[in-house]
């Protein structure tokens, strides 16, 4: 993604190399997955399987991935609210031309 004069710095590091809405979602949902993969389960459930299945035991994994979930869902919608993601695809393929 290319930044214009009105893009925040905020959101051009969210989507720096991101081009399309379906690459911004894959990034959203394997971040939420991710974040929940980081509860640590092992010390909410004390099953042998949850202990080798799910490594994380605090957390601090969990508290650093929630704000970066909402960061990346934020930025998608200022992209959606403000610019839209045809803009940058266009641009490139002017660009190009």
């Amino acid at each position: 993604m290319q930044k214009d004069s009105d893009m925040p710095l905020w959101v051009f590091l969210a989507f720096s190399s991101i081009e399309t809405r379906r690459g911004a979602m894959i990034l959203i949902w394997s971040s939420f997955l991710f974040t929940i993969y980081c509860i640590p389960w092992a010390i909410l459930y004390e099953n042998p399987w949850l202990t080798r299945l799910f490594l994380i035991d605090d957390w601090e994994w969990f508290a650093m991935m929630v704000p970066m979930t909402v960061w990346y869902w934020l930025s998608m919608k200022w992209v959606d609210k403000n610019r839209g993601w045809n803009l940058a695809t266009n641009t490139e393929k002017n660009s190009i031309e």
